[in-house]
């Protein structure tokens, strides 16, 4: 047997790791910095590295591993997220650019299995690729981020589906009814089994060890890639690829069977693993099978593939969009940001190239295409929602909805009351007397340690969108952060930073993707002091401009009075908490204390 090259993986870990880094800092996917990486270290450029046995075996455990982390990051409820009309937008982004890849494929002479690997690869989207520009872009709380993140998990579910039906065929060497028949009744068996096996059994053994009391995170993991394996092989056993059923293992393990905290250090355990290192060795080894010579050989089908890619895609969303009723416009800006392609893509046109479906050029044209559609993604969502934003069509609208407040001092209780109008406000306090006074005002309050995760579970966390940590204390009001961020995925996270605390300080927030209320740092006992005795006085200030909250603290506060931006109101009357990382619009208000 080959022995491991230490030298190959060396080079190939350390230059995925600068390939990476470098697509990072440029707002795209890490693995379009490693691909470009095995194309200039591999045979079509410089020739350093080449195909071995034992890179090839890392290559696919890598696969596995990374369906696994897909798996577990799809969560089915995201998929109400987006009205029934956007769902059909997103099912059009995936059919229309299929069908257009199909028939480009045919018409260009190559056989159907192949044409049918090309559909799939122009219709799936990346979730990776968006989630990042989202974030930066800060869209997530609009209809078109929903829409997205919907887009992505049906594009990527009903790839791998017809993906396990052309194994399935190719492998069944016939074109025979009863072949079919008995391919066909495989495959449901395979997904039938694994589902009732997901809902039913995995479930029976988180009770079990949660029962036992059996909380060592190494023996989850054990048995967690016993489980992904078991599901691996009974793929395989069906006919299917071994990436299907580790995709449904992650699909089930994702929550609600292990202990909650468990399961998400086993996810981050699952992300290091697959994409700090195996996976990065698919990507670059697989940069080694793209040949350059597409450019002189099939320059008119690559472009015409990245063409239909592109246009089938944003303009199939769009077309699919107009019965919603949110007009063309959000349709194009959809599909715009559907457009890039990822790790599910690039991961079944290799296993097309392993299994002889579709040739090395084939397989070129399709890891160019990923690079050339995903490096517009940014661009053109940026102009679309820009456009419509200018227009006043940029819907924003929250699935999780609720606020937590983490404190019963008179500022949160001020906060509470001004949030109290349009949301449900729940306040958390480990002092009972002021609890009991929060109630006696009329506001829900409940005692509890906000570092313990039933405290967290009580207060019903993994149904609210923001978690505002209003004590004086930095450690605790950064500690319950991190609890909402890490077992209880709360997406909006605000923090009261003190000046004269020590220990935790701003520097922790982007590591739990927090921000800091009153984009600022802020002494607790003051305000609470001068609220509490009535000495104060409320004013609003209306924007003539876009600006952010950074720069309106910087721009209107002055040593000569002490001022307290507290919330930020819409056109609509809606209210925000004024926080470090949003942005004030034009016509929108800032109501602050003075």
């Amino acid at each position: 047997m080959e022995e491991l090259n230490i030298l190959n993986l060396l080079i190939i870990l350390a230059s995925a790791w600068v390939g990476g880094a470098a697509a990072k800092k440029l707002g795209y996917p890490a693995i379009l910095g490693e691909l470009v990486v095995g194309i200039i270290l591999g045979p079509s450029i410089l020739g350093l590295l080449e195909l071995s046995e034992m890179i090839n075996v890392l290559a696919e455990v890598g696969i596995i591993l990374l369906m696994v982390y897909i798996g577990m990051e799809i969560n089915f409820r995201d998929l109400g997220k987006a009205s029934w009309p956007g769902l059909l937008a997103a099912i059009g982004g995936f059919i229309v650019p299929f069908a257009l890849g199909y028939y480009t494929i045919v018409y260009f002479g190559g056989t159907q299995m192949a044409a049918i690997f090309v559909a799939i690869a122009v219709a799936v989207t990346s979730l990776a690729t968006k989630s990042r520009i989202l974030v930066d872009l800060k869209l997530l709380n609009t209809r078109i981020a929903y829409v997205l993140m919907a887009g992505a998990l049906i594009s990527d579910t009903l790839a791998l589906v017809i993906f396990a039906g052309i194994v399935s065929y190719v492998d069944a060497g016939s074109i025979d009814t009863m072949g079919i028949i008995w391919v066909a009744a495989k495959a449901i068996l395979f997904f039938v089994f694994t589902a009732l096996a997901g809902i039913y059994l995995l479930p029976l053994l988180g009770r079990f060890l949660k029962k036992s009391n059996i909380n060592s995170r190494t023996l989850h993991f054990s048995l967690i890639l016993i489980i992904v394996l078991g599901f691996s092989e009974l793929a395989e056993v069906a006919g299917l690829h071994s990436i299907l059923g580790a995709f449904m293992a992650g699909l089930f393990i994702r929550d609600g069977v292990f202990n909650r905290q468990i399961s998400k250090d086993i996810n981050h355990i699952f992300h290091d693993i697959s994409i700090g290192f195996l996976a990065p060795i698919f990507f670059v080894s697989a940069g080694f099978n793209v040949t350059l010579e597409v450019f002189q050989t099939d320059l008119i089908l690559l472009v015409v593939v990245t063409l239909v890619a592109m246009v089938g895609k944003i303009f199939g969303t769009a077309l699919f969009y107009l019965p919603s009723g949110y007009g063309w416009r959000e349709g194009i800006a959809v599909g715009t940001g559907m457009n890039g392609r990822g790790a599910v893509e690039i991961i079944i046109a290799g296993i097309g190239l392993q299994m002889g479906i579709i040739s090395n050029e084939i397989f070129s044209i399709l890891v160019f295409m990923a690079i050339f559609t995903t490096l517009t993604v940014p661009l053109f969502l940026t102009w679309t929602t820009k456009w419509l934003r200018n227009r006043g069509e940029l819907v924003h609208q929250e699935s999780r909805k609720g606020y937590i407040i983490v404190g019963a001092n008179p500022l949160a209780l001020y906060m509470a009351a001004h949030l109290n109008d349009k949301n449900e406000v729940l306040i958390i306090d480990a002092n009972r007397e002021m609890v009991a006074e929060a109630k006696n005002k009329g506001f829900e309050a409940m005692y509890g340690n906000i570092l313990k995760e039933e405290t967290f579970e009580d207060a019903n966390a993994i149904e609210k969108g923001t978690l505002i940590a209003l004590t004086g204390n930095n450690e605790i009001n950064f500690l319950a952060a991190q609890m909402a961020e890490e077992a209880f995925y709360i997406p909006n996270k605000i923090v009261l930073v003190s000046p004269t605390e020590n220990g935790a300080d701003v520097d922790m927030l982007d590591k739990i993707n927090a921000t800091s209320l009153f984009a600022s740092k802020t002494e607790l006992k003051p305000w609470a002091n001068r609220i509490s005795k009535g000495e104060f006085e409320e004013k609003t200030k209306t924007l003539s401009e876009q600006i952010s909250t950074r720069e309106w603290v910087k721009k209107y506060r002055n040593s000569e009075k002490s001022i307290l931006p507290f919330f930020i109101m819409n056109t609509d009357g809606v209210k925000r908490p004024f926080h470090y990382n949003d942005t004030i619009d034009e016509g929108e208000k800032v109501i602050y204390l003075e």
